[in-house]
């Protein structure tokens, strides 16, 4: 009888060396690497529209957006991870075991473009994780099937609400960052089976 291989382990060094020269993504918790599937053009669009519109609304302020190269790290749990889209308000704190001083620790809210293969993923441990982060204020959760996104902001006595938009025409405030996000630009040049895309402030219907 064969007798079971250890699992191979690493350490977060170990994690940050193979990362560095490695042709895809992969997070990292508790000496496990997990290796992420690629997106779709639909997720890039989405995720591309976002930081467009939040780097718009933010300009000249300390908030800034980061695209998804930018890795976090949970220091409450140790999870290193990539976030769709991400703000940071004000200078960068760095994990210190990364030594290329390349993994945040210190993200003020997070956006997840929901794809059916990670779903689960997103909406279960790695949202348990962001909830350990100290200086999130929120974070959302966009999908790419429909027009849908949900918004989960911390609150002062550190409890969590949650509210949701599901029409084209809605706008979601995120007073954490002090911008408003327009569903029809989350989902700019995404079409959706039997749905019609309001008209942008402006345009004129012709008959």
């Amino acid at each position: 009888m064969t007798r079971p291989q250890p699992l191979k382990r690493f350490t977060p060094e170990e994690y940050y060396l193979l990362e560095r020269d490695a042709a895809y993504k992969s997070d990292y918790y508790d000496g496990e690497i997990f290796a992420m599937a690629g997106g779709t053009s639909r997720h890039s669009i989405i995720a591309v529209n976002i930081a467009g519109e939040l780097r718009q609304q933010l300009k000249g302020r300390p908030c800034a957006p980061y695209e998804s190269n930018q890795r976090l790290k949970v220091n409450a749990t140790g999870l290193r991870v990539y976030p769709d889209v991400s703000v940071y308000c004000g200078p960068l704190e760095y994990d210190e075991r990364d030594p290329g001083s390349e993994t945040a620790t210190n993200p003020t809210l997070l956006f997840e473009v929901l794809s059916r293969s990670t779903e689960a993923y997103d909406r279960g441990f790695k949202a348990e994780n962001y909830r350990r982060i100290a200086t999130l204020r929120a974070y959302v959760l966009v999908s790419q099937e429909s027009p849908h996104v949900e918004v989960y902001e911390r609150q002062s006595d550190d409890s969590w609400i949650f509210r949701e938009e599901k029409e084209l025409g809605a706008v979601i405030p995120l007073s954490a960052i002090g911008v408003t996000l327009a569903l029809r630009e989350i989902y700019d040049r995404i079409e959706f089976p039997n749905s019609v895309t309001p008209p942008r402030p402006g345009r004129r219907e012709t008959d």
